[in-house]
């Protein structure tokens, strides 16, 4: 759970980082394309006015030719009128000038090569139509041409009363090279200060993002820590979104529950420990208890005081009882051992020396010692220390079988990384690999008798030392275990 809130809150921050990015790129392209539209409506605009005003000073400048001229204002005598004139005309307004009769035939133009032939296009009929119905008596066509856009105007020549005598056509050739290159030099600006400002937004989106999260970052490291086997601790943090608090709260809300939960679970386990125990524990006094009856009522129906051997019957019934009495006190102190620890005595002794005289209690010869050192000096509990070496040599001499011929017991101590370890080491049928898991367990045992708690206690007395006990067994051939304790000088 804890896992894919990390990755939640990783996914959190690319999201916060790439939102960021998008919007400032959308921004650009908007912005770009805003731009573009708005340097083509300007060259529309641009364009369009700029051919209304040629037009105004060509027609004014027609209108002065008109009435300047001697001859008759009629649409026949319009060639001869423009003859010379429409060529200075042309120049003086740099634009082609044709001018057409009120049937759309050609009479005139600007054009240097152009001679007037039965071969010249006329006006479209739908452009007189449209010049004729507007109220300007003006008409723009458009039309685009190899990609090109062409203007062409179309408006009315009237004499000094206003009659129509012929038609103005001026040609006009939409040229955006000054446009696109001021486009293509602001796009190009605005790509480096877009790239810019793409660089600038990475840090901020990366800064804006951590601290975004840091709440939640800080959160997250909580709940990777929280466990159930420890106390945890709540968040103390004021965070700026009403959400993350709400989350902060219900973390601390769960810390409380689960703290609750803890102590419900272990006060569960422990009591289910003690049930089992107490089963353990009534099953091996009951053990003893029955060949004690079954002896009393054996010795009370044959008992017979003139019996010549009576000495000694008594004196087998009294050994088998203490036997069975010696087995339920045996039971008796395995089990308030393991349900009470005594205190920790520690006082600096030489480990070395008081290993030696342990293994001094035990009457086999097979036990081998070996030390590195004479003298290893800590502070330790010695009745703790000689409960360790007791069992750990006790169960290696336990599982060498009787008929086994050569039985050892090695036993070797050394300092090692201000270590002292300690090895016991014996020959006989090792351990399973299957009960390997099991060793240390509390009332595992591979013996036909016994709780099964040595184990169980002086790894927890090792423990307490701050200590491991580890073993390596091959099934057949014997067990090492070895025992690390901290040499503790102060």
């Amino acid at each position: 759970m804890f896992k894919n809130f990390k990755i939640a809150m990783l996914s959190l921050r690319i999201r916060i980082f790439l939102s960021m990015i998008v919007v400032i790129v959308v921004a650009s392209a908007l912005l770009a394309s805003i731009s573009i539209i708005q340097f083509k409506n300007e060259a529309k605009e641009y364009h369009q006015e700029r051919l209304e005003r040629k037009e105004n000073a060509v027609r004014e400048h027609i209108n002065y030719v008109l009435a300047t001229t001697t001859y008759p204002l009629t649409t026949e005598n319009l060639d001869l009128i423009f003859k010379d004139k429409i060529h200075e005309l042309a120049h003086i307004h740099n634009i082609e000038i044709n001018i057409y009769s009120l049937n759309g035939l050609l009479l005139k133009s600007s054009k240097e090569t152009f001679s007037v032939d039965k071969k010249a296009l006329p006006i479209p009929k739908y452009i007189l139509k449209l010049v004729r119905s507007s109220i300007e008596k003006r008409y723009v066509d458009i039309k685009t041409i190899n990609g090109i856009k062409n203007r062409s105007s179309y408006t009315q020549i009237k004499d000094d009363k206003f009659k129509p005598l012929g038609i103005l056509n001026l040609p006009y050739l939409e040229d955006d090279g000054y446009y696109d290159k001021e486009l293509h030099g602001f796009l190009i600006r605005l790509g480096q200060v877009y790239s810019f400002m793409l660089i600038v937004a990475f840090a901020l989106a990366y800064f804006l993002s951590s601290y975004i999260t840091k709440s939640l970052k800080t959160i997250s490291d909580k709940m990777y820590e929280t466990t159930l086997s420890q106390k945890n601790k709540k968040i103390v943090l004021e965070a700026s979104s009403k959400e993350i608090n709400s989350l902060i709260a219900a973390y601390n809300r769960m810390v409380d529950e689960l703290e609750i939960s803890a102590v419900k679970l272990a006060q569960g386990e422990r009591e289910e420990a003690w049930r089992e125990m107490a089963k353990q524990v009534a099953h091996e006094i009951k053990n003893p208890l029955t060949p004690m009856r079954l002896t009393v009522q054996s010795f009370e129906r044959r008992f017979n005081p003139n019996d010549p051997e009576i000495h000694q019957k008594m004196k087998d019934y009294s050994d088998t009882l203490i036997q069975q009495i010696d087995t339920m006190s045996a039971v008796a102190s395995a089990f308030s051992n393991f349900a009470s620890m005594p205190a920790q005595q520690n006082e600096t002794l030489n480990v070395v020396e008081v290993v030696e005289l342990t293994l001094d209690i035990f009457n086999e010869d097979h036990i081998v010692f070996n030390a590195e050192s004479p003298e290893i000096i800590s502070k330790i509990d010695r009745t703790q220390l000689i409960r360790i070496i007791t069992n750990l040599v006790k169960n290696a001499i336990q599982s060498i079988p009787e008929e086994q011929e050569n039985k050892t017991v090695i036993v070797g101590i050394k300092s090692e990384n201000n270590q002292v370890l300690i090895t016991v080491e014996d020959f006989g049928i090792g351990i399973k690999p299957e009960d390997s898991a099991r060793v240390f367990e509390p009332k595992f045992t591979t013996k036909s008798s016994g709780m099964g708690l040595g184990l169980s206690i002086i790894k927890n007395i090792i423990e307490n030392y701050k200590g491991t006990i580890i073993f390596e067994s091959i099934y057949g051939e014997g067990t090492r275990f070895t025992v690390s304790l901290p040499i503790i000088n102060s």
